[in-house]
């Protein structure tokens, strides 16, 4: 039996379908798919000509921010663009101003120019500058929103501040001046003050930076400029000073008449005034300063010590005698004030006096000098209540000529009051030695020589007072003996105990060291040839006494000396020395107080007398002149 081949089929699973399901649900998520597929491939598709048509272009949305688009441009293409159409550099002013002063310039001239390469390298990375979805990101926000574009500029300040430390230093730098004084041919020269200024560069160009990176087109710019002020604004009022001070009257110095001299007057000219002037720079505390003319006073100052001397006059001490009854003193000659002139109140007058244009003239200013003793002193005052020394010498044999100058010497010291603790000077009130004064012609000792001058005696005053100054104890400062041995001064005393004075070159001095003034009466008793010393004070108590004379070194005299006299006839001799040895002598003097204590012992006084030989006066022609 033959039968058809059996078929064998698979078991087929089989779908069993609800007559219900909409075949649609599954043919649209399907083609839901597909379209993504596609549209993706699209988008692919699309983006990858996008970047193939941009590839060298610059993306669509980029522009300037003045209005040039470079979108699909190349880089030579916006090059190209951006040269042609941004002339900023050259179109764009900036004016600087100080006041009413004004400069005008160019950006380009102040080194602003556009970096063309860097503004279109700027552009073209637009949409460039990361990678992937990021870049694609931003170039789907430059198209959708766009993208202005600020140009890259640059802006070389050194440029403009060179051209502004030009107009500065040409146009507005200026220095500042203080006002000026000075003095040419005696008249005031003031100069003006300046106030300074100076630009401040660099803030200036600060506000320049600021306008060209607002790109503007044109700006009016201030200069910033710092001023200083001048220390000294004004020289005017110091000048009218000088003016008054260089006056062609000058200033004049004057003595009142009450004064009683005609001495005067005395002109400082305004070229003295000149040199005398002096202008300071002073400060008023608030940083400012001012000037001030002063008048340096040394020249007038040394002008007035020059002329004091002559318009002093020396007060005069009174003199007394004492009354030995009442034991008051008894006014011999009034006291006298003096006057001295008085420099420092003078000099203040005559400042003023400069700066004065009504009053040139100035007073001297003289003050008062009180006597050191004066008339109305009593004895208990200045301590004078008894004779404490005195001492006596004789003149026997003198010519009437030397009797008469010891008159007169003697008188010049009758009264005097020696304060205490003073040392008194014999020369200071013998004065002038010469015939005007009153004295006579004699035989007067010079060098080795008895000559014929004015004077001769003198010595017998100075040498009396000496001995009561020996006697009273008192230090004796300055004490010079005869060059030979005199017979006038050895009567009584011995050898030793003379001073000779010569005016003003050799003096007798001693010192009053007690607290009581002294009184000198001295008496010129004609009738016995003498001449005494009373010293009158308050005893301290003082014993002295004497020893010596020791005479020493005898030397004879040489031979005789003839010396040669016009005016006397030959054979005429006047013998005007005699022949005395020559010899050293020494006198001792110790002094006690009231209790018998040592106070000075065995004080040597030593005097040395040389040898002189008799000595003639005789004709010229006389054959036994020495020659």
């Amino acid at each position: 039996m033959t039968s058809d081949p059996q078929r064998y089929y698979s078991p087929q699973r089989r779908v069993a379908y609800d007559d219900s399901m909409n075949p649609w649900m599954i043919r649209l998520p399907m083609l839901v798919v597909t379209g993504l597929v596609l549209l993706f491939f699209l988008l692919v598709a699309g983006i990858a000509g996008y970047q193939f048509t941009y590839q060298d272009r610059i993306y669509p949305g980029v522009s300037t921010i003045f209005g040039l688009n470079l979108a699909g441009m190349t880089k030579d293409e916006a090059r190209a663009a951006l040269a042609n159409r941004f002339t900023y550099p050259e179109d764009a002013t900036f004016v600087f101003r100080d006041g009413d002063k004004t400069w005008e310039y160019t950006a380009s001239e102040l080194g602003v120019t556009m970096n063309i390469e860097a503004t279109v390298n700027e552009a073209y990375n637009v949409g460039r500058s990361r990678s992937g979805l990021g870049n694609l990101f931003d170039q789907w926000d430059v198209w959708r929103s766009g993208y202005p574009l600020a140009p890259v500029i640059t802006y070389n300040q050194s440029e403009a501040e060179q051209i502004l430390g030009q107009v500065s230093n040409d146009f507005v730098n200026r220095p500042v001046q203080d006002a000026t004084l000075t003095i040419q041919n005696r008249q005031a020269v003031v100069t003006t003050s300046q106030v300074g200024r100076v630009v401040d560069v660099p803030a200036t160009l600060a506000l320049l930076q600021q306008e060209i990176m607002r790109l503007s087109s044109r700006s009016e710019i201030n200069l910033v400029v710092v001023e200083q002020a001048p220390e000294v604004w004004d020289a005017s009022d110091a000048a009218a000073l000088v003016n008054i001070a260089l006056d062609t009257r000058g200033v004049t110095f004057f003595i009142s008449p009450e004064e009683g001299t005609t001495a005067g007057p005395w002109t400082a000219k305004p070229e003295d005034i000149e040199n005398m002037l002096r202008i300071e720079k002073v400060p008023n505390g608030d940083g400012t300063s001012h000037y001030e003319v002063n008048v340096t006073t040394d020249a007038v100052e040394g002008f007035l010590e020059q002329i004091a001397p002559e318009l002093r006059t020396a007060p005069v001490d009174a003199r007394f005698t004492f009354n030995d009854e009442t034991k008051q003193l008894e006014v011999l000659q009034a006291s006298q004030d003096g006057r001295e002139l008085d420099t420092a109140n003078t000099l203040p007058l005559f400042e003023r006096a400069v700066f004065s244009n009504a009053d040139r003239a100035v007073p001297l200013v003289f003050q008062t000098v009180m006597p050191a003793v004066r008339d109305t002193m009593t004895a208990q005052e200045l301590g004078i209540t008894e004779q404490i020394t005195a001492a006596t010498t004789y003149f026997v044999g003198s010519t009437a000529n030397r009797r008469t100058n010891i008159e007169v010497a003697a008188a010049r010291f009758h009264g005097i009051v020696i304060p205490p603790h003073t040392v008194f000077s014999f020369n200071q009130y013998l004065g002038d030695v010469s015939e005007e004064e009153g004295y006579e012609t004699g035989l007067v000792i010079v060098g080795d020589q008895t000559i014929t001058g004015v004077g001769g005696g003198v010595c017998q005053v100075s040498s009396t007072l000496f001995q009561a100054a020996f006697y009273g104890g008192f230090p004796i400062i300055e004490r010079y003996p005869h060059g030979y041995r005199v017979a006038y001064y050895e009567t009584g005393e011995g050898p030793g105990l003379d001073a000779t004075v010569f005016s003003p070159i050799v003096d007798f001095k001693f010192e009053n060291d007690t607290d009581y003034h002294l009184l000198l009466e001295v008496y010129v008793r004609p009738a016995n040839a003498s001449i005494q010393f009373k010293i009158y004070s308050t005893s301290v108590g003082r014993k002295v006494t004497k020893e010596g004379p020791y005479v020493r070194n005898v030397t004879p005299p040489g031979p005789t000396i003839y010396r040669a006299t016009p005016g006397l006839q030959r054979g005429q001799a006047i013998q005007v020395d005699y022949a005395v040895s020559g010899s050293d002598v020494y006198v001792y003097r110790t002094i006690k107080d009231a209790e018998g204590n040592i106070l000075v012992e065995k004080e040597e006084f030593v005097s040395h007398y040389i040898p002189w030989p008799a000595q003639f006066q005789v004709a010229p022609d006389d054959p036994r002149v020495n020659r």
